[in-house]
C-alpha cells in the first residue's frame, strides 16, 4: 500500500470535506459551465465543489484509496465527478481541454517534476483558462501545521511570478494565516496563493 492510501485509509477525510478557503474564494472568477481539471485531488474535496459550481470536473490522482472517497463525496453531494487514476510525472498533459485548472498543496514534486507539473498546467489550459494555486511558502518550515519538510519543494511569490510569466496574474500574494483543513492542515500557516488567466 502506498504513502497515501495508507493516510486516506480512514473513515473521515483526512483535509476535512469542504473545499481549500482560497479556492472557494475564487467563486466569482469561475465559469457558469465549462471543463476544470482539479490535479492531485486526493479525496476529491476540491473537485467534487468545483462540480458543485457547474463544471465537468476530471480529478486526478495517484491513489485509489483516494478516488474512492472522491467518488463517495461527489455521491454526497449529488454531483459527477470523472476521475483518473494518474501518476502525474506519466501524466500525457492534453493541449488547451480545461477552462479551470487547480492544483492546491501539490507539494510531494521536488523542482524538477514541479516544473514538469507547472508547464503542464500552462499547456493544458484554455486561451482564457483560470489557473488556481495554493501552496506552502519557505516558512511553514518553522510552523510545522503541514506540507513537506523539504525547503525545495516550497513556493515562494517569486518563483511563482517566474515559472507563470506571460500570464495575466490577477492575484499573487505571500502570507501567513490560519487555516483549518481537515485533521492535517491545521494552525498558522506559511501560504502563497497564486490565480492567473491564459492569455486570450
Amino acid at each position: 500500500m502506498s504513502y497515501w492510501d495508507e493516510r486516506y485509509s480512514t473513515p473521515d477525510y483526512l483535509f476535512g470535506e469542504e473545499p481549500n478557503a482560497f479556492l472557494a474564494a475564487q467563486k466569482p472568477l469561475l465559469p457558469s459551465a465549462g471543463k476544470a481539471l482539479a490535479i492531485a485531488d486526493g479525496e476529491g474535496r476540491n473537485g467534487v465543489w468545483l462540480a458543485e459550481q457547474g463544471l465537468d470536473v476530471l480529478s486526478l490522482d495517484a491513489s485509489p484509496v483516494g478516488q474512492e472517497k472522491a467518488k463517495r463525496l461527489s455521491q454526497k453531494r449529488g454531483v459527477s465527478l470523472e476521475t483518473k487514476l494518474q501518476d502525474i510525472s506519466a501524466f500525457d498533459w492534453p493541449s488547451m481541454q480545461f477552462d479551470v485548472v487547480v492544483g492546491i498543496f501539490f507539494q510531494f514534486a521536488g523542482p524538477a517534476l514541479r516544473d514538469e507539473i507547472f508547464a503542464g498546467l500552462r499547456k493544458t489550459l484554455k486561451p482564457g483558462g483560470l489557473l488556481i494555486i495554493e501552496g506552502y511558502g519557505v516558512r511553514q518550515l518553522e510552523y510545522k501545521t503541514g506540507g513537506p519538510s523539504q525547503i525545495e519543494n516550497l513556493y515562494t511569490k517569486a518563483l511563482l511570478a517566474e515559472k507563470f510569466a506571460g500570464m495575466d496574474i490577477l492575484h499573487l500574494r505571500e502570507h501567513d494565516s490560519e487555516i483549518a483543513e481537515g485533521s492535517r492542515h491545521v494552525g498558522m500557516s506559511s501560504l502563497v496563493d497564486l490565480v492567473a488567466r491564459n492569455p486570450a
